[in-house]
């Protein structure tokens, strides 16, 4: 099939790369809206573009069917306002390596073999090296940066059944739809300043595109490919590429310590075994 024709590093690189855009134009709107209020605008934007391309039946979503994709858009949802508080206070390239604690945890609990446990270990340290830096001025960064967290992990969970429901993109669409709608008592409250610049406005619908459409999109795509564990590890690179963009973007500048992190994470991604997911008793599962 041509989607396994298509090595999910590369698609990870591509989805962290257009994460961060979204996240470094985000944080380049929070002098003037609330993170909270883009991060709700970001779920809005994302789920229009996702409308536009994917047209989903709402006919074909219902049951437990619709209660997975309701699930995972409100947790998808809860994890970028959180993200968003979490880099309104602490660095993105920190804030993505204190955010990895989730997927770690997820790894951890399917790793099965020695190989495989070794692969966590490289990028667990290279993570914890990335993120072991000044955040204890923050503690309610850091408490922001754990509750998207413990979302995200929610997020690789419930987003592995939602992708196998249907196209991945349709469960998307209508899960983050629920979402934005779940959010409007904390995001619009504090919007108001969108409302009278449409370029601001443009800027924060368009990290939903960025960060959610297309990065979230091809995360469904892949985890259609390839199994919880390996999907949980992989994630690994994208603190890797939180930092570099947050050097390009924003002039956050690594240390050698952190291009060491980075090595240590590139290590933990290419040790671990190429396992592909299950395709068909999740459906059983969810349908």
């Amino acid at each position: 099939m041509h989607g396994r024709r298509v090595p999910a590093e590369g698609l990870f690189i591509i989805s962290a790369v257009s994460q961060y855009i979204g996240a470094a134009i985000a944080i380049s709107v929070f002098d003037q809206v609330a993170p909270q209020s883009v991060g709700w605008l970001r779920v809005v934007g994302a789920s229009i573009a996702l409308w536009v391309i994917a047209r989903p039946r709402l006919g074909d979503w219902r049951g437990r069917k619709l209660l997975g994709a309701a699930t995972f858009g409100i947790a998808t949802a809860a994890m970028n306002t959180f993200f968003y508080l979490g880099i309104a206070r602490i660095d993105l390239g920190k804030s993505v390596a204190i955010e990895f604690v989730g997927p770690i945890a997820v790894a951890a609990l399917a790793t099965r073999s020695l190989r495989n446990a070794i692969a966590l270990v490289c990028a667990v340290s290279g993570v914890l090296v990335l993120g072991g830096v000044e955040v204890g001025g923050e503690p309610a960064g850091v408490a922001f940066i754990l509750a998207s967290s413990a979302c995200w992990a929610a997020y690789i969970v419930i987003g592995s059944k939602v992708a196998v429901t249907s196209n991945g993109v349709e469960g998307l669409a209508v899960g983050l739809t629920i979402g934005s709608i779940v959010l409007i008592p904390i995001g619009a409250p504090w919007s108001g300043p969108v409302w009278v610049a449409p370029v601001l406005l443009l800027a924060c619908l368009v990290t939903g595109v960025f960060s959610n459409a297309i990065g979230y999109g091809i995360d469904q795509y892949v985890l259609r490919q390839v199994s919880v564990r390996r999907f949980s590890v992989l994630l690994a690179m994208l603190p890797v590429t939180a930092v570099i963009v947050g050097w390009v973007a924003l002039d956050q500048q690594p240390s050698v310590l952190d291009l060491a992190g980075i090595a240590a994470v590139l290590v933990g991604v290419s040790l671990q075994e190429r396992d592909v997911a299950q395709t068909v008793e999740p459906i059983a599962q969810v349908a």
